[in-house]
C-alpha cells in the first residue's frame, strides 16, 4: 500500500525546495517548486498563496514570471518540522 504524503510533508518538501535550490540568491520558480514538490499546478499554486500569506515563503516578481525564497520564518519552520519528524520517528512514528 503506497504511503501518502501529509499537507505538513509537502510544505516541509516546498520549502526545502525553496532553499536548497536557490543557488544564485533570486529564488526559484513554480516550476522547480512542482517537479521537486511533485504537487499538480492547482494545488501548489492554492499552497504558495497560504504560505506566502503566513509569511513562510517570500514572493519576488520578476518581469516574466514570480520566483519564491524560503523566509526566516519559513527556516524556523523547516527546521522545526525536521526535529519533530525525528522525535516521531524515534518512537517508531510515522508522519
Amino acid at each position: 500500500m503506497p504511503q501518502y504524503r501529509t499537507q505538513g510533508k509537502i510544505i516541509a518538501d516546498i520549502l526545502a525546495t525553496a532553499r536548497d535550490m536557490n543557488t544564485d540568491g533570486q529564488g526559484v520558480g513554480i516550476t522547480t517548486l512542482l517537479r521537486r514538490g511533485n504537487v499538480s499546478y492547482s494545488r501548489m499554486t492554492k499552497l504558495i498563496v497560504e504560505l506566502v500569506g503566513a509569511g513562510l515563503l517570500l514572493e519576488e516578481t520578476m518581469e516574466r514570471a514570480c520566483k519564491y525564497r524560503i523566509s526566516d520564518k519559513g527556516m524556523m519552520f523547516l527546521q522545526a518540522y525536521v526535529q519533530f519528524e525525528d522525535f516521531a520517528q524515534s518512537y517508531g512514528l510515522r508522519l
